[in-house]
């Protein structure tokens, strides 16, 4: 009786265990992560694990549905995102420097039959910036009042505030909340001297605007590794500037609401010759000495001109009627007697 009676409950257990069998197998292919808070400027971690990769690799995502990592290949070039771990069982990947933008959430997928996904929500929390007080003008006379407002831009969630004289607490009125008109920074590179060259300082700035002002600036010059500098500072100082200091250089501009990277390209000209005084003094005695050749020169050419206008006038006085003289003694006797009358011949020599 025993041994048909237990075949039924082998059967009914056999057929009921077949759906948790496939449950179980289906589970073992679907991905798992978990959600993450991160400070803005951070670094968080997505950490993405399946137990059966059926032969195929593990995707992240962001928010905006952008590929980052396929297995071990970088799809977004974002040099902010850098792969942690990659393994048939395992995508782990890291977001440096993060912001609010962000913030949202990203998505772990494996591409089985069907595709099965994962969800991580990030969480970035605002770091508020310092307080900001308004309404003091000027000293204030006894039993005079005035109201001082104290506010602070930048915090996730809202930032509170107190105020405090001393070590005493002060109490005034609550705490306002507004949202910021936040927007993603940008950023452009201005250099000093405008054309710089060989031998001089130059100083780039990397002029940020954005609301928050933007609080880090991170240089790099293309082809070059590590990092030039990363400070709060927005200026690079090239204290002696030099032909290997020729290339692009780039500037991240990063504020809690993202980054931007502006660039500029250093062509170092050749340094402009410096006069010495000795050479200066020259030039002048020489610039005196050709105004004065070319004043001479012009004053010779008037006077030739004037002397060949008004070269001499020769006179000769011929004798009237000397030529029917009937000798010589008698024309001499003529001319001697000074025809004053007579008509003046006009020679002249060009």
């Amino acid at each position: 009786m025993g041994g048909p009676s237990a075949l039924p409950l082998l059967l009914l257990l056999a057929c009921c265990g077949a759906p948790g069998g496939a449950n179980l197998s289906q589970d073992d292919s679907q991905p798992w992560t978990s959600d993450e808070t991160v400070v803005a400027g951070g670094t968080v971690v997505l950490k993405c694990q399946v137990k059966d990769h059926e032969d195929s690799s593990l995707q992240w995502s962001n928010p905006a549905q952008q590929t980052l990592y396929f297995g071990e290949k970088r799809a977004l070039r974002d040099n902010r995102i850098q792969l942690v771990r990659s393994t048939p069982h395992e995508l782990s990947i890291s977001i440096s420097n993060v912001a609010l933008v962000d913030e949202g959430e990203y998505t772990c997928s494996i591409f089985t039959m069907p595709v099965r996904t994962a969800k991580s929500l990030v969480t970035v929390l605002g770091i508020p910036q310092k307080p900001i007080i308004t309404g003091y003008k000027s000293s204030l006379r006894e039993k005079e009042t005035t109201t001082l407002n104290c506010q602070s831009s930048g915090s996730k969630p809202a930032a509170q505030l107190t105020w405090r004289k001393g070590d005493q607490e002060l109490h005034g009125e609550p705490t306002r909340v507004q949202e910021d008109p936040n927007d993603t920074p940008t950023a452009k590179i201005r250099p000093d001297p405008p054309h710089p060259r060989e031998g001089q300082k130059l100083l780039l700035h990397c002029e940020g605007r954005g609301n928050p002002v933007p609080q880090q600036y991170l240089w790099e010059k293309e082809g070059s590794v590590p990092p030039l500098k990363m400070t709060q500072e927005s200026a690079l100082i090239f204290p002696f500037l030099n032909k290997s200091d020729s290339g692009t250089y780039g500037c991240t501009a990063t504020s809690n609401m993202g980054s931007y990277k502006a660039y500029y390209t250093l062509n170092v000209n050749d340094p402009s010759p410096v006069p010495s005084s000795s050479s200066t003094y020259h030039a002048i005695i020489g610039g005196i000495v050709a105004f004065i050749v070319f004043l001479l020169l012009i004053l010779l050419i008037f006077l030739g001109h004037y002397l060949i206008r008004h070269k001499g006038t020769y006179l000769t006085h011929e004798a009237k009627g000397s030529d029917d003289a009937p000798d010589a003694d008698t024309a001499i006797i003529n001319a001697e007697g000074g025809q004053s009358g007579g008509d003046d011949k006009k020679e002249y020599f060009i």
